[in-house]
């Protein structure tokens, strides 16, 4: 007891002595970058054993449909075409999968360029420096927990229409006494993300065959869904009761912001670079085609429902088997269900593999306890990772309504797709282009202030003047820059064409969409903000710094002259 008791007292004080170096530390480690290199090498053996390299393109390309699929169609279209664009929903996944496919333009570069399972964590790590890789990498995990908690419950409610029973809550046990939005228990959501988790434990390749067949099956379902709506639905329905845009273009747009939660699920595949054959040519496949596959789905699915049933009557809630139950064809509504309960359990699969694969990533960048960073010898799996994030989400889709998530995830995903598509132009044209920090980062500057001068003037409806005057300088700032700013970096085995066109344009769209969600997103994005940078402040930067100074030292023993160092960001 007494030893015990010295321990912690020893513990106490040296943790305290920590933070009194807080500044020093902050100073040291915020700006602190790796090498791709160091990346690939130094920091991946952290994790003790590799992970497996057994998946191939096609696993890719079924991973990227599958995880992004049972998402978007099945959670966010009737609610959007309900409350947000009408029957201009399909345009609403139009944009949001233009911008989609141009953040996933700058992930597949990264991506192949650094093959690490860290995804944007690890190329913004090596771009802007640690907490800004911390920052994104803390909300790509809220994204994925909060999103898998959300179509965890959602499944609930489309295996409640495969049994022919409309009330999803009847499943689900209330509790009095808990707030509105957390008070209806969902047990079943539970089960199938533990479930999940177990076999997520067991073998990456054996789930990925599983997410396979799901999928196929699952493309051939929407192939039903598709004819079926479109020979027994009427056009007529696109534009009745008050057009094909009842809330106008405001709508459409408000509605894109909110749709782009379905495309949550490409950005996984770039976390499975360590696990895949030949990754220069298996990642812009796996990652580009399956963002240009799901958009084409994802549009004909939205037409497909609007034709089915009047906008205004569209159930939020499994919407796509209430619309075939409203036309008479009960039974279709059950195989509905039952198809995009399996759709739903596919998508899962492929955002819990992700999420594990970015905590183990920061878990060896000593971010978050290093424990999470270990891969199992024999399954070679992110175990603990996995097991740990199942847990996280399994406990919010036993309590939380998925109106209370949806917005937040937008926002977390589309300001990580910011950061990717900056961190992209200036490694592009500073740390590899050798060009001057300062034009770069003024041009980043520029694009995003514009973006936001374009959003506000959208925002206050008299404005109009300001839309034609901010879009015409964003498109001079990039020409411009594209003409007086050299591109010279060395030739990469992929690289995103006619730069810095595709990463500039993916900067202002989502900016742009950032601005569309509701107020209260970013109040509670806000909270989660100051409470990843405490957890930094107080954990992170001790950790990393303490982990850094054992290995330098050991590197300074070892190595006369040790030729790892850390390199600062140059602004």
């Amino acid at each position: 007891m007494a030893t015990t008791q010295s321990n912690n007292k020893a513990f106490f004080f040296n943790y305290l002595q920590s933070l009194s170096q807080t500044p020093h530390r902050l100073r040291k480690r915020m700006l602190a970058t790796w090498t791709p290199d160091q990346e690939l090498n130094r920091i991946r053996l952290r994790s003790g054993a590799d992970m497996k390299r057994k998946l191939r393109w096609y696993d890719l390309v079924a991973l990227g449909v599958g995880g992004m699929l049972g998402v978007g169609v099945f959670v966010t279209t009737g609610p959007v075409a309900r409350n947000n664009s009408g029957p201009s929903v399909f345009i609403s996944y139009i944009i949001a999968g233009i911008s989609a496919l141009l953040s996933s333009l700058c992930y597949t570069e990264f991506s192949v360029q650094i093959p690490v399972a860290g995804g944007a964590f690890s190329y913004l790590r090596v771009t802007f420096g640690e907490f800004v890789g911390y920052f994104a990498g803390a909300n790509i995990l809220m994204e994925y927990v909060l999103s898998n908690a959300a179509v965890a419950r959602s499944f609930t409610e489309y295996l409640c229409s495969a049994f022919g029973i409309s009330d999803p809550n009847s499943w689900r046990v209330e509790v009095h006494g808990l707030l509105e939005g957390y008070n209806k228990l969902d047990f079943l959501a539970v089960a199938i993300v533990l479930i999940l988790t177990l076999c997520l434990c067991h073998s990456t390749k054996e789930s990925s065959i599983l997410n396979l067949i799901m999928t196929i099956f699952h493309v051939v379902f929407f192939g039903f869904i598709i004819i079926m709506s479109f020979s027994n639905g009427s056009v007529d329905n696109l534009v009745k009761p008050k057009g094909l845009t009842p809330n106008g273009i405001r709508g459409v747009l408000d509605g894109a912001a909110i749709v782009y939660f379905s495309y949550i699920g490409y950005d996984s595949v770039s976390t499975l670079a360590e696990e895949i054959q030949n990754p220069p040519v298996t990642l812009p496949v796996g990652i580009i085609g399956s963002v240009l596959i799901v958009s084409g789905l994802y549009c004909l699915m939205a037409l497909a429902l609007c034709m089915m049933v009047p906008y205004n009557q569209i159930a939020e809630k499994a919407s796509f088997s209430m619309a075939f139950q409203s036309i008479g064809w009960k039974w279709a509504g059950n195989v509905v269900g039952a198809g995009a309960s399996l759709g739903i359990v596919a998508s899962l699969l492929v955002a819990m593999l992700g999420q594990a694969r970015y905590l183990c990533v920061i878990g060896r960048a000593r971010l978050v306890p290093s424990w999470l960073s270990k891969v199992h010898p024999s399954t070679g799996t992110p175990l603990n990772a996995t097991l740990f994030l199942g847990i996280c989400t399994a406990s919010i889709a036993l309590f939380t309504d998925l109106d209370i998530v949806i917005e937040m995830i937008s926002i977390g995903t589309l300001l990580v797709f910011y950061l990717v598509a900056n961190a992209l132009i200036y490694r592009k044209y500073v740390m590899t282009g050798k060009n001057s920090p300062f034009l770069t980062l003024s041009f980043l500057f520029l694009v995003t202030t514009c973006a936001i001068g374009f959003s506000i003037s959208w925002k206050l409806e008299q404005q109009w003047w300001g839309l034609p005057l901010f879009g015409g300088i964003t498109i001079a700032v990039i020409a411009c820059f594209q003409s007086t700013v050299p591109c010279l970096g060395q030739p990469s085995e992929w690289s995103v064409p006619l730069m810095p066109w595709p990463a500039a344009i993916s900067i202002f769209l989502n900016v742009f969409l950032m601005t569309t969600l509701k107020m209260l997103s970013f109040q509670r994005f806000a909270i989660w903000a100051c409470l990843i940078t405490l957890f930094y402040v107080l954990y992170g930067v001790h950790s990393t710094f303490e982990a850094e100074e054992m290995e330098m030292e050991v590197a300074v023993n070892e190595v006369p002259n040790p030729s790892i160092q850390l390199t600062k960001l140059e602004v």
